[in-house]
């Protein structure tokens, strides 16, 4: 079993280049304990629960199997680790895989799952081990350092060894004001397609 969560809609993730197309089954959950434990606006959660949607057809269009859990489906558990447990019963799946989510609230959960791998999230420059071991034998943390350190890791924003424009940052001229108005462009909008549609009026918002 394959566990993708919200904020991991890529196919390129850790735990799907690991998984066997042919065999494994993908799980996907809207879970209540996700939208619920802080307060989170109705707009992000429909959208959120959008792209969770189209992915999972994505997914299923590139071969996967898909199991995917609504929100309003009535036998929903409302958690995370529930949904695991019963798509592992109807499955016969015996061992789950997943990509470190980015919350440390989920990893101490996750990491409590019985026969659960958990693969590192490498869609990011910088991960958590790394930054444990830069930050392990200092006595204080500022971002400036990891960002310097950063920076000549990957060479981003550097001429060599030394930073791009001759300084590490610009922040005392990012303190002044904006030399007049910005005239900023009004957002762009979209009308909603038939999925997010369908997931405003799941969770009660107006289309």
């Amino acid at each position: 079993m394959v566990l993708v969560l919200g904020d991991q809609l890529t196919p390129t993730l850790s735990s799907l280049r690991a998984a066997d197309r042919a065999n494994d089954v993908v799980l996907m959950a809207e879970v209540a304990t996700e939208t619920t434990y802080i307060r989170h606006h109705k707009k992000k959660i429909a959208l959120v629960l959008a792209a969770m949607r189209h992915f999972a057809a994505e997914l299923r269009a590139a071969g996967w199997q898909v199991d995917y859990v609504t929100l309003r489906d009535p036998a929903n558990s409302g958690s995370l680790g529930g949904e695991v447990r019963r798509a592992c019963a109807r499955h016969g799946a015996t061992h789950v895989l997943a990509t470190e989510p980015g919350e440390w609230r989920l990893m101490r959960e996750m990491a409590q799952w019985p026969s659960t791998t958990l693969l590192p999230d490498d869609r990011f420059l910088a991960d958590r081990h790394g930054f444990a071991t830069w930050a392990e034998k200092r006595s204080g943390l500022r971002m400036e350092h990891f960002y310097r350190l950063m920076r000549r890791k990957t060479g981003l924003l550097m001429e060599g060894d030394q930073p791009a424009g001759g300084k590490w940052n610009f922040d005392h001229d990012n303190r002044n004001p904006a030399p007049g108005p910005l005239g900023l462009p009004q957002p762009l909008r979209f009308k909603p397609d038939a999925v997010t549609c369908d997931v405003l009026v799941s969770i009660g918002t107006q289309k």
